[in-house]
């Protein structure tokens, strides 16, 4: 539908997709690096949910808590 209204209004339909793909990558990307941190503070993959969807409960877990930086990742 959304390509349709593109065309409509003169531009490409294929901007249309490229639209929508913008958002999505940005939360992909978003997880990716709460993921990262979750690990490099030794936290598993549900701690980076908690990150990503209730960062303003978990971003200070991290600063205040007792939790140390590990390294990148928590390369093992």
């Amino acid at each position: 539908m959304l390509w349709k209204i593109f065309e409509k209004a003169g531009k490409p339909g294929w901007a249309a997709i490229i639209l929508f793909l913008i958002p999505l990558v940005n939360v992909v990307i978003g997880f990716l690096v709460a993921l990262d941190l979750s690990r490099s503070f030794g936290h598993d993959l549900a701690f980076a949910f908690g990150l990503f969807f209730l960062g303003f409960i978990f971003y200070p877990i991290l600063a205040f808590g007792g939790d140390s930086y590990q390294g990148p990742a928590a390369a093992t």
